[in-house]
């Protein structure tokens, strides 16, 4: 089994998805579908097994979190290796096709957000997996679906 590094925000944020899945979001459910169970006929009441399928939901949306977590380690990325691009660090790099610059951040399952200045991704991504190891300088190839794209990394930051 493969495990993926997760920092500690990353790991409680996701154990606390789960609480409030298990503890508040199930609880409402598993309430209304009583209420609805008390209106009788449950063979044509919607409310009932529109409820029943939330509450399966909700159980698997839990239980895929907790198989993340299973595969999850927590590290501490000022351990990690410094000078080179790991877990945790965040990097500049310019492609060399069109000369532009592009920072991510390399985090863990439930740390990934591709809103920000600093894109940040998964470990386990395509690019990311190109470029873990990598140091100052050094140039990767990269297949993505419109081609080829070659990158150049400028700037690592270890925090």
């Amino acid at each position: 089994m493969e495990w993926h590094p997760i920092s500690r925000e990353g790991y409680n944020k996701i154990r606390e998805e789960i609480r409030q899945l298990e503890e508040e979001e199930m609880m409402k459910v598993a309430e209304r579908i009583k209420q609805a169970r008390d209106e009788g006929d449950l063979s044509e009441n919607a409310e009932y097994h529109g409820q029943r399928e939330q509450l399966a939901h909700l159980e698997r949306k839990a239980q895929q979190l907790k198989s993340k977590l299973a595969n999850c380690e927590i590290v501490d990325k000022s351990t990690m290796p410094k000078g080179m691009i790991t877990f945790g660090s965040t990097i500049t790099v310019r492609d060399l096709d069109d000369d532009e610059e592009e920072r991510y951040e390399f985090v863990g399952p439930g740390e990934e957000d591709y809103t920000g200045e600093v894109m940040k991704i998964l470990t386990t991504s395509p690019l990311a997996s190109r470029l873990i190891g990598k140091k100052v300088d050094d140039t990767v190839n990269i297949e993505i679906p419109s081609g080829l794209r070659r990158l150049q990394v400028v700037e690592i930051i270890d925090d």
